[in-house]
């Protein structure tokens, strides 16, 4: 790694860390806020998936903390405990957002179709983009093609990246607005709403952080080219 691209990565590395402190005091802070419903995360959930007419999604418990996911692979809302069983604010944000996903899963939403079709491909960059990056700065003087790979390998992880903020964003918009017409107080969903917007922000940092690597590992293909 360069001085330059260790210089960027640390910069944002600490962005994130910031992003990431606030976002779980955020979420902290909003989980002592009962909801006037009294409904919990997994009763949310099953009610926003009933409402939009989906049948076919369970809502399952998992391990960890800010854990929570929708797999398409077998159409489950997955719930961390303090969110499945939470009857608060930012359980009720968390669980609705990730029934956001199951609603874009059940009506196409492009975005969401792309980015998972883009999965094999990521996950096998992901696995060798590190050590092909790495040889390509060590022979970049003798054979900066190998870099290339690396800068194509990488590009295809910060494509879906960007791909993944539409996704992440309309699903807390279809989420609001849910919230907003059948379970919520106006105050209540003001601090959902923020809640959900620091969550949206450990995304964009990690694409734009991701654009900025990328862009470092160009100039530096370039340079070598020129340089030849």
């Amino acid at each position: 790694m360069t001085p330059g691209i260790m210089f960027v990565s640390l910069i944002f590395v600490g962005i994130s860390l910031l992003v990431s402190y606030v976002l779980k005091s955020k979420f902290r802070s909003y989980s002592e806020i009962p909801t006037s419903s009294g409904l919990t995360g997994k009763q949310i959930a099953e009610k926003m998936l009933r409402d939009n007419n989906i049948h076919d999604v369970r809502v399952l418990s998992s391990e960890g903390f800010l854990s929570d996911h929708y797999n398409p692979a077998d159409k489950t809302v997955n719930l961390s405990p303090d969110v499945y069983s939470g009857a608060n604010v930012a359980a009720a944000a968390v669980a609705a957002h990730e029934c956001g996903h199951a609603v874009q899963h059940a009506t196409s939403y492009p975005w969401l179709g792309l980015r998972s079709r883009l999965v094999p491909a990521v996950q096998v960059s992901a696995s060798l983009v590190q050590w092909v990056l790495l040889g390509g700065i060590l022979l970049i003087n003798v054979f900066p093609q190998l870099l290339l790979g690396g800068i194509i390998l990488f590009g295809i992880t910060t494509l879906f990246s960007l791909i993944t903020l539409p996704v992440e964003f309309d699903a807390s918009n279809r989420a609001l607005a849910w919230l907003d017409s059948s379970i919520m107080r106006p105050q209540e969903r003001d601090k959902a709403k923020n809640a959900l917007w620091w969550a949206a922000m450990t995304y964009v940092v990690a694409a734009l952080a991701s654009i900025a690597t990328l862009v470092q590992y160009v100039l530096i293909y370039m340079g070598a080219r020129d340089r030849r």
